[in-house]
């Protein structure tokens, strides 16, 4: 990958909900409700499609980093510019504040 302005983002997954969003803070990480079922990478696939749609980036830029097969994971989202990286970063707290009011 090309961009160097990552975020790794903790998630705290929470699968088989009615749709995918994000759900306000779970301790350090941002829960995230995941319309989908944790079976075949499900759940794992609807957690990058949301991150690409949320952040406004291609989902080869989304990639897991850690927890594939649990609730606590870690994303890498990598963004071209250190603007794009600030603008994440304020969008994360904003989620993390408010959970879903603060949009999904």
């Amino acid at each position: 990958m090309r961009a160097m302005h990552v975020l790794k983002l903790p998630i705290h997954a929470t699968p088989g909900a009615k749709r995918t969003e994000a759900a306000g803070a779970h301790g350090d990480a941002l829960r995230v409700r995941l319309g989908a079922p944790p079976v075949d990478g499900k759940a794992n696939a609807a957690l990058i499609d949301w991150a690409a749609a949320a952040f406004g980036v291609p989902k080869k830029q989304v990639e897991l980093l850690h927890g594939a097969a649990g609730r606590q994971k870690v994303l890498g989202l990598h963004f071209a510019d250190a603007a794009a990286l600030a603008a994440a970063r304020a969008q994360v707290a904003r989620w993390m504040a408010g959970g879903a009011q603060a949009g999904a």
